[in-house]
């Protein structure tokens, strides 16, 4: 599916509705075509053995419920949060990201490799564990990402990388932020914050944003302007942008005040005094 569409003008989800959120309905259009990296079609992937390990790769990403199940703690798939299958620019999509690898991080305070990141995405967006280096769900990964970027010079940031930055006009107001939720949220991700199961009872068509089958408390989105910057850019879905700044702000505070999993890398004394502190 979507294999004649114009990649040029369009970015249509080659997922099937049982395997993640079911993007074969939602056609995200790019508002300026040309201005950002088309990545290339999955039609496109080699018929060699680095085009299998490509294929698998794709798989975990797209359904790590099932791919990737003996390291994952919770409900989420990668797809949860770089948007369609890692394509979506302003959707921390891969293609814009692999490139600029090794990197310093804050939240480590040190550099680390591309996968090392990946270990941490299982560790804390995943709730789960790390896959070593040499195993093939690790290989797989990284070959996906290596092919979806085919074409993007190392270590040049191209526009789309990350999310969109934002800027509080106010102080932030979970209050406020509970009305947005209510109604702009709360149709796909439920007023408790669990989000909605597929049909079948096999994973989520739209996923939790808190609970025991989210993101812990050691994750990136659960720092407030991260959470906001997504938002932003990506939501309500198929309407990103639509939401002001301060908006985004506010519906991230009010997420981020809710219960999740907690930080594994935490006592549990600073757990339970700074329960929604990241790192």
């Amino acid at each position: 599916m979507g294999q004649n569409l114009n990649p040029q003008k369009i970015r249509a989800s080659l997922v099937t509705p049982a395997l993640s959120l079911p993007t074969t309905f939602v056609q995200t259009q790019i508002t300026n075509p040309g201005k950002y990296f088309i990545p290339p079609l999955v039609a496109n992937i080699p018929n060699d053995k680095f085009g299998d390990m490509v294929r698998l790769g794709r798989h975990i990403f797209v359904n790590t419920q099932k791919y990737a199940k003996r390291y994952v703690g919770n409900g989420l798939n990668c797809t949860s949060c770089h948007l369609q299958e890692g394509r979506k620019p302003y959707a921390a999509p891969i293609w814009a990201a692999y490139g600029m690898y090794p990197m310093y991080r804050q939240k480590k305070r040190s550099v680390v490799t591309y996968q090392e990141q990946i270990q941490d995405c299982f560790i804390y967006s995943l709730d789960g564990i790390a896959p070593t280096l040499d195993t093939p769900e690790m290989k797989a990964l990284v070959s996906y990402s290596k092919w979806l970027s085919r074409g993007v010079p190392i270590n040049v940031e191209f526009p789309g990388r990350g999310f969109p930055h934002v800027q509080r006009s106010q102080d932030l107001d979970p209050k406020r932020g509970k009305i947005i939720y209510e109604t702009r949220c709360m149709m796909c991700h439920r007023k408790n914050g669990q989000g909605q199961k597929n049909k079948n009872g096999e994973g989520y068509m739209f996923p939790p944003v808190w609970g025991s089958d989210s993101y812990n408390k050691g994750a990136s989105m659960q720092r407030i302007k991260t959470l906001a910057e997504f938002i932003k850019g990506n939501m309500p879905l198929g309407a990103g942008f639509t939401l002001s700044d301060q908006a985004a702000l506010d519906v991230a505070m009010y997420i981020w005040l809710q219960d999740r999993p907690k930080n594994p890398k935490k006592s549990f004394i600073m757990d339970f005094f700074y329960p929604n502190m990241s790192h």
